[in-house]
């Protein structure tokens, strides 16, 4: 079974890495649904909202998070 790239961080917040462990985004409970935000990093490892190899997704809506569905959507070989 590969690892989980969900990591619930608080209560409304969980965060996404992508199958080799980077940190790429986190969802968040917003309105009543999840709501996908991209993260990249910068050259001097300064976060970077809304950035990332999953800009294309910033503000993917999911009314539950389902790892399944998540890792499909996000991580199409």
């Amino acid at each position: 079974m590969p690892p989980s790239l969900l990591t619930p961080q608080t209560e409304g917040v969980c965060a996404l890495h992508d199958p080799s462990g980077l940190h790429v985004g986190n969802f968040k409970w917003v309105n009543g649904q999840w709501k996908f935000k991209a993260v990249g990093y910068g050259p001097a490892g300064q976060v970077m909202p809304g950035h990332g190899p999953l800009t294309h997704l910033h503000n993917t809506r999911f009314d539950r998070l389902d790892e399944a569905i998540v890792r499909a959507q996000f991580f199409k070989d």
